[in-house]
């Protein structure tokens, strides 16, 4: 398989999980959120994938998010790109990176839906909604990058 074709496996599976039928047993809360956070932790494969094939012409040795988009990463111009819209909170990349953060504490990143009874937050989206949501910008970005990336 090519580094794309990767990238768009994992991206298609990622949305393959979100959209499975939940159930209305008792153990449909945990359902959801399994497939909340499984479809998250394919978006950070899908996420691995996406830098080692943005970066192919660069012949990195290493191709881990954290380290690609931090500080102290690689000067290679898909990659600064990526690097501004992680700092900033409020685009996908930004959210994607705080939920991947969130997944791997101690805590998770899916939620139990509030009791019926409890006053819901009124902006806060269900995390399925958020990462479909997010896996449409990260594809939209993706071929925007692919495009520059083309051109070397």
């Amino acid at each position: 398989m090519t580094p794309r074709g990767r990238t768009n496996q994992l991206l298609y599976q990622a949305e393959l999980l979100l959209g499975m039928p939940e159930g209305d047993d008792e153990h449909a809360p945990a359902r959801r959120m399994a497939r909340e956070e499984g479809a998250l932790a394919l978006l950070g494969l899908a996420l691995d994938a996406a830098l080692r094939e943005l970066t192919e012409h660069a012949a990195l040795a290493h191709h881990d998010w954290r380290e690609l988009l931090g500080a102290q990463g690689e000067n290679v111009a898909e990659l600064h790109r990526l690097r501004e819209l992680r700092e900033d909170p409020q685009s996908w990349l930004g959210h994607l990176c705080a939920q991947l953060d969130a997944l791997e504490s101690a805590e998770g990143v899916a939620r139990r839906e509030a009791d019926a009874s409890l006053i819901a937050i009124a902006d806060r989206r269900p995390l399925g909604d958020d990462l479909s949501a997010g896996i449409q910008a990260f594809k939209a970005e993706l071929a925007r990058l692919r495009e520059t990336s083309f051109e070397w």
